[in-house]
């Protein structure tokens, strides 16, 4: 037996004797699921964050993560299942190893592939013979073999001989309750049958079903291609809502009904913005590469720049209504954002359009404040720093009466609307959520 075939069997037998430790670099929404799941399938799993608190506190069994549950983390820490950590040496213990960092755009719009770097080089320093390594950033295609694979391949290790790479794509969804790591199918691919093989041994172990495709760059496709299909949408229904708006008609009620059509019909609903950590970014991933192809991708550009105009319709909205209903300039005016997390029911402010929203207000002289029950403290960001920090403001009749209004962002389920509608002078409803309760007390204007 060859030395390929005998580092691959060697490696595949620990993966199906669960004895290959598992090493999750970045314990995020993405990876610290995934640790988890792979240490509830049997694994030894090991967690990597450049965040040594972060460590500290998942060892202490406490988790920051609504879809991992503190005391299952504190069953796996108690018995020896799981250990995070911040010290990136101890890679050379693991031989399958997931890569779950961030992968976000520079301010050019570009793809920014820093962090995919430096882990990369970190794992080329540390990892021996009979290594998986497995992406699960999304990216353009092209990102594992292009990137990855040769900074891995950088020193003495050989691709397909001592170390296998994959690429599998994550597709979290936080605050879903119907799917999660586990019972989402799992798309996989390897470099290789050999790589391909050891994919399927490890995710097999560990998520319901498992679906191959041919390559990674086929991998990276697929995720680009179902975060493209949302941000398309997202923007057609975001232009009908301005198209029809002018008509005087709802464009809520129009979606409502359209979907009552048993084929043929999708309802993606409009909103503020696009947040999270897909669907703003991921298509500029994919029209950026297609350059090198000499493409222009007009339909998914047309579509960014919908949906990244929108919190501006929101704000004229807001000041028309002002000017219209109360004669206040938005200047000087108190402003209340509902919502900071970019979906309801989670705490994840990642590339939420309610930073936009209030960049934009505070531009104009509001003075602006907002209320989220799951954000106490807005975190530090990569866009607005500036926003670090500040509180969320209790919600009673008596505060929300020192606004002059107040524009709903993200309509989490654990808010008294009907409060608010009966307490608010002025309400900009982004989510259709006051449909309601109209007569209640405060002027309520969908936008």
């Amino acid at each position: 037996m060859g030395r390929v075939s005998s580092t691959q069997q060697n490696l595949l037998q620990k993966i199906t004797d669960r004895q290959a430790r598992i090493a999750v670099m970045g314990l995020g929404y993405v990876g610290l699921p995934l640790a988890v799941a792979s240490a509830r399938a049997g694994f030894p799993v090991t967690g990597f964050d450049v965040d040594s608190a972060k460590a500290e506190q998942l060892n202490s069994g406490t988790s920051y993560i609504d879809a991992v549950k503190s005391e299952e983390l504190a069953q796996h820490v108690k018995q020896g299942r799981f250990t995070a950590t911040a010290d990136m040496s101890k890679l050379a213990d693991c031989q399958v190893i997931i890569v779950c960092v961030p992968t976000p755009l520079t301010k050019h719009r570009e793809p920014d592939l820093s962090y995919v770097r430096i882990t990369a080089e970190t794992i080329a320093r540390h990892m021996k013979p009979g290594t998986l390594v497995v992406l699960e950033s999304t990216s353009f295609p092209g990102t594992t073999r292009e990137v990855m694979l040769p900074i891995l391949a950088s020193g003495s290790l050989q691709a397909g001989q001592d170390f296998f790479v994959g690429f599998s794509p994550e597709r979290e969804d936080p605050g879903n309750r119907h799917f999660n790591t586990t019972t989402i199918p799992k798309v996989i691919a390897g470099d290789g049958p050999g790589a391909l093989e050891l994919m399927q041994a490890y995710y097999g172990a560990v998520v319901e079903r498992v679906v191959p495709v041919s390559t990674p760059d086929t991998a990276e496709a697929v995720k680009i291609t179902e975060n493209v299909f949302r941000a398309v949408n997202i923007a057609l229904v975001n232009e009908l809502k301005l198209i029809y708006d002018a008509m005087g008609i709802d464009v809520w009620e129009v979606i409502e009904a359209a979907k009552t059509k048993p084929f043929g019909f999708q309802a993606f609903y409009p909103g503020p913005g696009l947040g999270g950590h897909c669907i703003p970014i991921d298509p500029f991933y994919l029209t950026w590469k297609a350059r090198e192809f000499d493409i222009h991708t007009r339909f998914i550009e047309l579509a960014g720049q919908i949906n990244t105009s929108m919190p501006r319709h929101v704000i004229s909205r807001l000041e028309t209504a002002l000017g219209q209903h109360f004669g206040r300039a938005l200047a000087g005016a108190r402003i209340l954002v509902l919502g900071l997390a970019y979906k309801k029911n989670v705490a994840d402010v990642r590339e939420s359009p309610s930073f936009k929203l209030m960049e934009l207000l505070e531009g104009r002289g509001a003075h602006c404040e907002y209320h989220d029950p799951l954000v106490n403290s807005v975190p530090p960001t990569r866009e607005h720093a500036e926003f670090t920090g500040r509180k969320s403001t209790a919600l009673d009749a008596r505060s929300i009466g020192r606004f002059d209004a107040v524009l709903l962002s993200t309509d989490h389920d654990d808010v008294d609307y009907n409060l608010i509608a009966k307490s608010a002078r002025l309400i900009i409803d982004t989510r259709n959520r006051f449909k309601d309760l109209h007569g209640n007390g405060a002027v309520i204007v969908k936008a």
